[in-house]
């Protein structure tokens, strides 16, 4: 086992490109630009982390409805309409009604501006994307289809970004879309707000979540050999320090559990995993529900989110970070710092290893605060730059919302009791921080991750439907 990261689904994405047929017997030299246009946008989505399915080139109502037969047999994650010229909305609309997968439009021209004083109708056409532009967006909002757009021309970087945030929100929808989550143990006594129905996440993000028992681990974990055990504890020496506090008996325990963690996550195929098991008296089942930290922090590096204290929404959280580039840290508050302005917070438990500001740091725990157990603790601080927090909240009627908010962690102080603890400046008074941050929603937890990912989670929040509260101060 090492710590490469477990491969996803890639990201499907069409493509049909476009324009108006009458045009290509009037002006010969137009069709053959516009489809080197279209093989440069399709060569430009190839390099993010794609899957493209090409539908090709269509000149009229019947071609395109063709290509909508297509990319619906291929169950795109979104599909891209490239505008390279007029054409019209009866060319798009089956493409957009017929595969029930979001649809986003390009306008890129060739160039920045025309030529215009060397430029006849036919090179102007060229630059004509723009024009079917509004009549889409009517026929898309008259047929019940949302619709999103990006303008530009064919080099420029700042459309190619924002195309990539499509990109990238439409690889967490299928994260989601074809997504098994496992959520094992019991509800943390009392946390009103952690509770989620798993009908409402298939219904509303799709996905399947399997209901495990802390039987299901402990099965496992006797089946661990020592050696594989002693290999578990040698790859943790490779990823972390470990402190003085740290007992052996407690480590290797931790690295049983790891192992047995990752056949739980093989044999029932998850993406993400929320746990939480209480215990008795130092039983074995709460030594296995205390002997996670280690494990999960390692599939959390890996690509499989796990949270503790059965936060189902948190772990789905962490999976939307995770699919951005972001990382995704288990994360609530603990204190506020009125001296330096700052917010500080972390978790003890699972972290994302990737987004260590320093090596992280293993710590013996004689007891875990608020729950039964002890053994080895992850601690570390978050990469000191900008962050933004991620938190699935869920309304009185059921409907699930994301809570974000950006800052920036700077250096400073920080707590050694084994938690991964970040100081959060978030460039206001910390108080009138946290009242607005827990009056927009959010849950006892979220997801903490690297750089400031608002306009990325617009496009997230676009595709799934939900809505997007962002708190600044």
């Amino acid at each position: 086992m090492n710590l490469e990261r477990i491969t996803p689904r890639r990201t499907r994405v069409g493509l049909v490109a476009g324009g108006l047929g009458a045009y290509w017997p009037q002006f010969p030299e137009l069709l053959p630009q516009l489809q080197a246009s279209a093989r440069r946008v399709a060569e430009r989505l190839s390099g993010m982390d794609c899957e493209v399915v090409d539908a090709g080139f269509v000149s009229d109502e019947r071609e395109g409805a063709a290509a909508a037969e297509k990319l619906r047999v291929a169950d795109c994650d979104l599909i891209i309409g490239f505008l390279t010229t007029y054409l019209t909305s009866s060319m798009l609309a089956p493409v957009a009604q017929r595969s029930g997968s979001p649809v986003l439009l390009l306008n890129l021209q060739p160039t920045e501006a025309m030529d215009h004083a060397n430029f006849d109708t036919g090179a102007w056409l060229a630059y004509c994307g723009a024009c079917p532009l509004p009549e889409m967006a009517n026929a898309f909002r008259r047929v019940g289809v949302e619709f999103r757009s990006v303008s530009g021309y064919l080099e420029d970087e700042r459309a190619w970004t924002r195309i990539e945030r499509w990109i990238k929100a439409a690889g967490v929808r299928a994260a989601f879309r074809h997504g098994r989550h496992g959520l094992l143990g019991h509800l943390y006594p009392g946390m009103m707000d952690v509770s989620t129905d798993p009908t409402l996440v298939t219904a509303q993000l799709g996905g399947h979540v399997e209901i495990l028992e802390i039987d299901d681990l402990r099965v496992r974990v006797e089946k661990v050999t020592n050696d594989e055990t002693a290999a578990r504890m040698d790859l943790a020496r490779k990823v972390f320090d470990l402190d003085d506090s740290v007992v052996e008996e407690d480590f290797a325990w931790g690295a049983r559990v790891s192992v047995a963690l990752d056949r739980l996550v093989e044999d029932f195929s998850l993406d993400t995993l929320a746990y939480y098991h209480r215990g008795l008296d130092g039983e074995t089942h709460e030594r296995v529900g205390a002997g996670f930290i280690l494990g999960a922090s390692l599939l959390t590096a890996r690509g499989i989110p796990a949270a503790g204290e059965f936060e189902l929404r948190n772990s789905l959280a962490m999976l939307v970070m995770d699919r951005l580039g972001a990382g995704g840290s288990f994360t609530e508050l603990q204190a506020l710092n009125f001296r330096d302005n700052v917010v500080e917070m972390g978790h003890d438990g699972p972290a994302h290893l990737a987004i260590s500001a320093r090596r992280p740091l293993l710590r013996g725990l004689g007891v875990y605060h608020g729950k039964r157990g002890w053994g080895v603790s992850v601690e570390f601080d978050v990469k000191h730059g900008p962050v933004t927090l991620l938190g699935l909240g869920q309304e009185r009627d059921g409907r699930f919302t994301l809570v974000a908010s950006e800052g920036e962690v700077v250096p400073g102080p920080l707590l050694e009791i084994g938690n991964t603890t970040s100081r959060v400046d978030f460039g206001g008074n910390p108080g009138e921080w946290t009242d607005a941050w827990s009056a927009a929603g959010v849950n006892h937890h979220w997801a903490l991750g690297t750089g400031h990912r608002v306009a990325e989670l617009e496009a997230v929040a676009d595709l799934l439907g939900l809505e997007l509260r962002v708190v600044r101060v």
